[in-house]
């Protein structure tokens, strides 16, 4: 009789994984971000940055394993100030329970 547990040894890329990650990706990745929820490449807040760098579509950070660098989107001067004003919303309106340490938090 075989004895042995079956283990998955695949990991679960994030829903944008090799597609384009532009503002609108994240901005559907933090909508649906709960952070009460432990991290995972499905939930975790795109904008959040640990040692100056921001993640890639899976939540993983550049250095760590299984990094992929993303399919960035156009960038102008327009497109820079329209992610500048998204920024500010969601610095004076953040989510609830996002504090520095929750369990949907990198740090």
């Amino acid at each position: 009789m075989n004895n042995r547990v079956p283990t998955k040894l695949n990991f679960e890329y994030g829903d944008y994984d090799d597609k384009l990650w532009d503002q609108d990706a994240k901005k559907d990745v933090y909508n649906k971000w709960d952070p009460s929820k432990p991290r995972s490449a499905r939930n975790f807040n795109p904008f959040e940055t640990f040692k100056g760098n921001s993640p890639d579509a899976s939540g993983i950070y550049p250095g760590e394993s299984r990094y992929k660098d993303p399919q960035r989107g156009d960038a102008s001067f327009a497109i820079m100030m329209a992610e500048k004003a998204d920024a500010e919303e969601r610095v004076a309106n953040p989510k609830a329970g996002s504090e520095a340490g929750c369990a949907g938090c990198k740090s």
